[in-house]
């Protein structure tokens, strides 16, 4: 693959890191700023969006006839790398989950009525959205199926009875996307919907507290008791659930990933410029060779999930699945990232620990990252599975003309 950017992609780069240095950066030392769960207020989100959109920074992700830029995954990687530099970066220019997730996969998949109803209003940015699919045990987590919420098809409707939790942004969308099972079939017992939040015969049973700070609309548990949805509410036909999961799932990995990789940078920047104006012992922490260890390990392993994340985006770019190539992404950066920021918060010592800096922000939140879109163990599972059936080849280049897989 080829590692050079366009100069078009470089544009877009420049663009966002000015925006975020000017506009976003500032308000993270603004207690103001904030919401009651850590995020950013949504009347101080509303004015950075509005600038984001008069920019022409606005949901670069996707296609130019949706109302996007066309990046490309490749090209989504150099910038969604750069928003996150910000806390508050992807949700001001509408690339946060799970609006980003649901955005990409309706315009996939979505019927063109569907895209005018379901889609168009994200992408404007007037309502949010959730994906509704993880379930509490004995239900479907990682493995999509166990899901045991039924949708039973009566005439031209499907009545949605179940449960399902740690549904991101769930308090505060107004559009989701629904897995529910329609049979009992192994490969297409599952069946994705969209449904209004005002529609009855659901419930958020609660916000579910975390440990980190969390996205507008929380991490919440719903009960569904009777929710009818109209077969042209169908996403992608029935018994297609799955494949719906996997098209939305599998770059949304990925797009957690290269949001992540700013997050880690910007730890190893707050470490290092603390590190080069504090003394101790009659010596700058910059010149002790145990700091320069610590962030030199830092910047390669940064490096080395850039070039993860990267291989996984080219290869989507080209037509392919890249399900070895997300999984060992994922793994990696998540890991990364906690690690980026226990080690700046360990060079920043008790300011690191303090709301001084946003390093006890991103600790809190960095703890998901190794179990949202699927726990490291899971997706090691995945690679050692590959392994298993690829032997040698698990390792192979691809090849111009060969098949992609």
């Amino acid at each position: 693959m080829d590692f050079e950017i366009s100069p078009r992609v470089e544009d877009y780069r420049a663009r966002i890191a000015a925006f975020v240095e000017r506009e976003a950066l500032p308000l993270e030392a603004d207690q103001a700023s904030y919401d009651a769960h850590g995020n950013i207020a949504l009347p101080v989100l509303e004015s950075l969006r509005a600038k984001a959109r008069a920019e022409g920074l606005w949901c670069l992700q996707l296609k130019p006839e949706t109302g996007g830029a066309g990046l490309g995954r490749m090209g989504m990687a150099v910038c969604y790398e750069e928003m996150n530099r910000s806390i508050f970066g992807p949700v001001a220019f509408n690339s946060a989950a799970p609006d980003d997730g649901n955005m990409m996969v309706l315009e996939a998949l979505g019927t063109p009525e569907q895209k005018e109803r379901w889609l168009e209003p994200i992408v404007e940015g007037r309502v949010r959205s959730a994906f509704a699919m993880t379930e509490p045990h004995p239900g479907g987590g990682s493995d999509p199926s166990m899901i045991l919420t039924k949708a039973e098809r009566r005439g031209d409707t499907y009545v949605v009875s179940g449960r399902k939790w740690f549904i991101t942004g769930a308090e505060e969308a107004k559009h989701f996307i629904l897995i529910a099972r329609t049979s009992d079939d192994p490969r297409n017992g599952l069946t994705a919907f969209l449904f209004h939040a005002d529609q009855p015969g659901w419930r958020i049973l609660r916000r579910i507290e975390i440990m980190g700070p969390e996205e507008h609309g929380g991490h919440c548990e719903l009960e569904f008791d009777g929710l009818e949805i109209p077969v042209e509410n169908v996403l992608g036909g029935e018994g297609r659930g799955m494949k719906v999961t996997q098209v939305r799932l599998g770059p949304a990995r990925l797009t957690h990933c290269m949001r992540w990789l700013g997050l880690s940078k910007r730890c190893v920047e707050i470490a290092q410029a603390y590190a080069a104006e504090r003394y101790g012992f009659g010596q700058r922490l910059a010149d002790r060779e145990s700091i320069q260890l610590k962030l030199g390990d830092l910047a390669m392993r940064i490096e080395i999930g850039r070039m993860l994340v990267m291989k996984a985006a080219w290869e989507l770019d080209r037509g392919g699945f890249a399900r070895k190539e997300v999984s060992m992404a994922k793994v990696q950066v998540a890991n990364v990232l906690h690690d980026a920021a226990d080690v700046a918060i360990q060079v920043n010592g008790a300011r690191g620990y303090s709301k001084d800096t946003v390093l006890e922000w991103i600790y809190r939140y960095a703890r998901q990252a190794r179990l949202v879109d699927g726990a490291d163990e899971v997706h090691k599972m995945v690679l050692n599975r590959f392994l298993t059936e690829e032997g040698r080849d698990f390792w192979r280049w691809p090849v111009a003309g060969q098949a992609r897989g």
